[in-house]
């Protein structure tokens, strides 16, 4: 969970509109515990304590903590007349007199916007990648895309969850590497040029060089980023003259049509998708940010996969 940024953040449950009836009991700890958790984002996957509320100095109103992963305290001070709760840092009001039915069919309609928006955003990443190089079938129930940079330590970790997760999924998922070389990655970019010119002449010479720039990460600078790449591609059986020129002769057509490739996948990772650093994937249109563990993506391909079958 983000922390936030006070030790003790006060929540005031200011009094917004009156309950039917004065004498009214206070919201349950189980039912403001639920209600928090829904609004406040940040409080969902967080471990919650109530502690016990007690009259206040103030009068008409109760005092009361919530205790987050066992280490910061949210203090609030609940009108004796109402369900709402006020942040002083947000001039939204949260209601936390939502019962749980209430609850289930926000969340069911949070649940459905999300599905939707994933969906689009997969239709849009399957036009984008149209012609790129893949790995998995075709008609792979489960797709991951990947925005990703050669020079990238994180995305060195993603290179190998990846691999574990093609292994456990030979016919369940296809993966779709995306460029993404961070500016202050010196040899990203020319790296990613080199790709897409083995790419242009055979897919599996692009996988080649993903693997040998991922495996030799440390091994490779600007400097010899196009020697290197020669050495990964020796028994790839493409034209080396030619990828050689695309690679690295910057006047060059096929050079400047390779380069507005990657240029064109830069700026739509933040543009269209959402994505400003690496590594950053999306599986059937949900965003992972950064390395995940293998575990992370077996459950969601879990999840994807029965769900298909259920529909």
């Amino acid at each position: 969970m983000t922390r936030f940024h006070r030790a003790s953040l006060f929540l005031i449950l200011a009094p917004l509109y009156a309950l039917p009836s004065l004498g009214q009991d206070l919201p349950s700890d189980e039912q403001i515990l639920a209600n928090l958790r829904f609004q406040i984002p940040e409080l969902r996957e967080a471990n919650l304590v109530m502690q016990p509320m007690v009259a206040s100095a103030f009068e008409g109103f109760h005092q009361g903590a919530v205790v987050v992963n066992e280490s910061q305290q949210l203090h609030f001070l609940i009108a004796d007349k109402t369900a709402h709760v006020l942040l002083l840092l947000s001039p939204v009001p949260i209601d936390v007199g939502l019962s749980p039915d209430q609850l289930a069919a926000l969340q069911e309609e949070e649940d459905q916007a999300a599905k939707v928006a994933n969906e689009e955003r997969h239709q849009a990443l399957l036009r984008f990648s149209e012609g790129m190089s893949s790995r998995g079938p075709s008609d792979a129930p489960v797709t991951i895309f990947e925005f990703s940079d050669f020079q990238c330590p994180y995305c060195a970790r993603g290179f190998s969850t990846i691999e574990e997760v093609l292994e456990l999924y030979p016919d369940k998922v296809r993966f779709v590497y995306l460029h993404l070389p961070l500016p202050n990655h010196n040899w990203a970019k020319p790296a990613a040029i080199a790709a897409v010119c083995a790419a242009d002449q055979a897919d599996p010479a692009f996988w080649m060089l993903h693997d040998g720039y991922f495996r030799n990460q440390s091994q490779v600078s600007l400097g010899n980023v196009i020697e290197l790449s020669q050495s990964y591609l020796d028994d790839s059986g493409i034209d080396m003259d030619v990828w050689t020129k695309c690679a690295s002769d910057r006047n060059s057509a096929d050079y400047m049509n390779a380069a507005a490739k990657v240029e064109a996948s830069i700026a739509s990772a933040e543009s269209v998708f959402g994505v400003s650093g690496t590594p950053g994937f999306f599986v059937n249109g949900q965003f992972l940010n950064g390395a995940h563990p293998v575990e992370t993506f077996e459950a969601l391909i879990e999840e994807l996969s029965s769900s298909q079958i259920s529909q």
